[in-house]
């Protein structure tokens, strides 16, 4: 026992000193990243690791003190990170998610936002043939607080008081009602997301509902001639706040999609790789729903006349979707996302997906 005490102080002797240096430079990295170590202390970050490396592992083989081991491995590990981990500022990030990860997602999950989109407008054409079967179906689908003062009963006029706000009153209840509506919908649009786990059927179903809300209201504004009316002003903040909703609905499908069809993979790692992409599409769902709040609280206001609402709702939904469809296109790295992208969604036995940006 007192032998390999003295053997592992003597070992410990002879390296101490590169194991103190390599330790400043590595605490420096962390405190004041990479890029602020000097020429000499990067070079020595790499000598001194590779040194560490070896030391840890003839420590190994020798079978050292246990509190040496644990010494050298955390150095190592602390060392490997300042190394090798990438060094990218927060803007950095933010930069690569809407510059590339995140548009390069949406075009993988093709097929999971057309799903998507079918199921809400399933729904709207669902609410649209109820309501002009029945009216009454109206009362069975949509709650008092988000009619907002509308419904089957209420006349043409008042039904164009609140789509325009003519006085105090109806502008308060529009106020209201938007407020209503957009909770609303950012409450379906997490849900969708976060049940898509259960084989999609729960925000398949939610897609639906929603769609036949909207349906309902398509329906009684048509009907009572008025349907641009309220088209102009859902597509001042809708077009934005429907598309969050169907991209929140395809995140939840692609997890699904892993619990359904795992594939040559175990359906927890089927859910890992589908899960970077659908995580994407969470938070860009999230951000949008954020635009189409800022929308609603201005442009509503400001903007009264249809035709201009029309513009500014629909030239922002182009904006998105030329964002989606050429954001990230034509480099090196698209190409290497897109393998790995096909890989994580059939189920290949590689690594290609594991580090998916």
């Amino acid at each position: 026992m007192s032998e390999d005490l003295i053997r592992s102080a003597r070992f410990r002797a002879e390296r101490e000193a590169d194991w103190k240096r390599l330790q400043e430079i590595v605490t420096k990295a962390e405190k004041r990243g990479v890029r602020r170590l000097s020429f000499e202390e990067a070079r020595d970050l790499a000598i001194l690791y590779r040194q560490a490396v070896n030391s840890l592992s003839v420590a190994r083989e020798i079978s050292l003190d246990r509190a040496l081991l644990d010494y050298l491995d955390a150095l190592c590990a602390r060392a490997y990170l300042a190394v090798y981990a990438p060094q990218e500022t927060l803007a950095g990030v933010v930069w690569r998610f809407f510059a590339r990860g995140c548009p390069q997602a949406m075009r993988r999950s093709g097929w999971h936002l057309l799903l998507s989109l079918f199921a809400l407008s399933l729904g709207v054409v669902a609410g649209w043939l109820l309501f002009i079967t029945d009216p009454s179906w109206w009362n069975s689908f949509i709650p008092g607080d988000l009619g907002g003062g509308r419904g089957p009963g209420a006349s043409t006029q008042q039904l164009l008081d609140v789509i325009y706000g003519d006085g105090q009153e109806s502008g308060s209840q529009l106020a209201a009602f938007a407020t209503y509506l957009f909770s609303h919908n950012v409450r379906i649009a997490i849900f969708c997301f976060a049940l898509g786990i259960l084989a999609c059927i729960p925000s398949f179903v939610l897609a639906v509902y929603n769609g036949i809300i909207l349906g309902l209201f398509l329906a009684l504004h048509f009907d009572r001639g008025i349907g641009w009316d309220l088209v102009g002003w859902l597509s001042i903040h809708g077009v934005t706040e429907l598309a969050a909703i169907v991209i929140a609905c395809a995140g939840g499908f692609r997890l699904g999609w892993a619990v359904i069809f795992p594939g040559n993979l175990t359906r927890r790692d089927q859910l890992r790789r589908h899960g970077r992409d659908a995580a994407k599409l969470a938070v860009l769902a999230a951000i949008m729903l954020l635009v189409a709040g800022i929308l609603e609280g201005f442009f509503r206001q400001l903007v009264q006349d249809m035709e201009t609402r029309l513009i500014v709702g629909w030239g922002i939904g182009l904006l998105w979707l030329l964002w989606i469809l050429l954001a990230g296109r034509g480099s090196t790295a698209e190409r290497r996302d897109e393998q790995r992208g096909a890989h994580a969604h059939y189920g290949g036995n590689d690594r290609l997906g594991e580090d998916a940006a």
